[in-house]
Formats: structure tokens, C-alpha cells, sequence
């Protein structure tokens, strides 16, 4: 699976039957009146947090790629009221960072150096430092892409402080996970995992039951 694969669980249940051969009776009850292009808030349905630290929709949108960070030792804003919009650390300049983040030209966001304090989870009750994300433009955000540029410029930046080898818990790809420790860019990242993300849209099309 793609890290940000845009399948919803009865699309999903459909692809695992296929690749698997899985011999299961399976009936997905498909949404009604919903568009793969529309996001919650066209539902008109109250927003329910699918996790307890997904509070709102801007940190879902962010979350594919920030939730990549969080098993480093690197808080994203757990123990605050902004999850996956905050990240820092006590070793972090929160200028600097911002200031390179902004400089790597991201679509659809932009980052503000900040200071915040977690009463819980990681650095529970430390001072870190570190950047608010602010999603301008969610249509035309790549949530993984954003996730990949902050560790990019994290492990030049902080290369001895930064836990680069802990992100390998949630990003699995030891390539791109290697290809950072190598000094990657970005575009070098992209271009790494390119043809497996294209793979994986053409296997995932005869299994979608929803469509823009």
C-alpha cells in the first residue's frame, strides 16, 4: 500500500480479496451521494475523531505525512490541542527550521516558528521548539511530500540529534528511508518511489467503488 492511498475500508477489503486470493464472502454497502473528490466537510455530517488525537480535519489532511515523524524523537503536537499541525523538539531552532521548510517551496503550506510545552506524550512538560503547520491550500497539499521534506531538512540540519533510523517504524520503504540518511532531496525521493506509487494507482483502479 501507498502511505497516503486514498482507498476507503470497503475498497480496501476489495483489493486485500483480489491480491490475496482471500475465498471470502464480502458486501460492501456502498456511501450514498459522496464523491472521492469531496472532504468531510461537503458531507453537511458532524465531524467524529477517528482517533483521539485526530480532532479535526486540518490534522487529517496533514496527518499522512507528520504521522510519519512521530515515532522519532520528534513531538507532533501530541499532549497539545493541535496534533500533526505542531512539531519541535527541545534541541530545535524554530526559526531556522521554519525558515527552510518555507524555502523548499511546498504547495498548499506554509510553516510558523513556534515555541509549545506537551503535558503528555513526548517531551511531556519540556519546552520545544519548532513550526505550526498552516495548510493554505488543502487542494493542492501532498501531505507524504511535506512529511518527507521536514525529514529531508531535519537530518541535514540536526544529523546527530535528529532519530532518522525511528522513522523506519511507519514509513517501512528502507530505500527512501536510506536515500535520506544519503543526503536525498526531495525530488530525489519522488523519483525513487514514482513507479511503485504508479503501480499501486493502477492496481487500486478496478477496486474503487467511488469516483470523482
Amino acid at each position: 500500500l501507498a502511505v497516503r492511498h486514498g482507498m476507503t475500508v470497503g475498497e480496501l477489503a476489495k483489493m486485500y480479496r483480489a491480491e490475496r486470493k482471500l475465498n471470502v464472502d464480502l458486501d460492501v454497502i456502498q456511501c450514498e451521494s459522496w464523491r472521492r473528490g469531496e472532504y468531510w466537510d461537503a458531507t453537511g455530517l458532524m465531524w467524529v475523531n477517528p482517533s483521539p488525537n485526530m480532532r479535526s480535519l486540518t490534522e487529517a489532511v496533514l496527518y499522512p505525512g507528520i504521522g510519519l515523524l512521530e515515532t522519532t524523537n520528534i513531538s507532533v503536537g501530541r499532549g497539545t490541542d493541535t496534533p500533526f499541525e505542531v512539531l519541535g523538539a527541545p534541541w530545535i531552532d524554530a526559526k531556522e527550521l521554519a525558515a527552510r521548510l518555507n524555502a523548499a517551496g511546498l504547495v498548499g503550506v506554509r510553516f510558523v516558528p513556534i515555541e509549545f510545552t506537551p503535558d503528555s506524550s513526548k517531551y511531556a512538560n519540556e519546552q520545544c521548539r519548532g513550526v505550526n503547520i498552516t495548510v493554505v491550500d488543502r487542494n493542492a497539499i501532498q501531505p507524504v511530500a511535506v512529511g518527507l521534506q521536514i525529514a529531508v531538512i531535519l537530518h541535514k540540519l540536526y544529523p546527530d540529534k535528529w532519530e532518522l533510523k525511528a522513522m523506519d517504524r511507519l514509513l517501512i520503504n528502507k530505500e527512501v528511508l536510506a536515500a535520506i540518511r544519503d543526503g536525498a532531496t526531495l525530488k530525489d525521493l519522488q523519483e525513487l518511489y514514482q513507479p511503485k506509487l504508479d503501480d499501486f494507482l493502477k492496481r487500486r483502479e478496478k477496486c474503487l467503488l467511488y469516483h470523482e
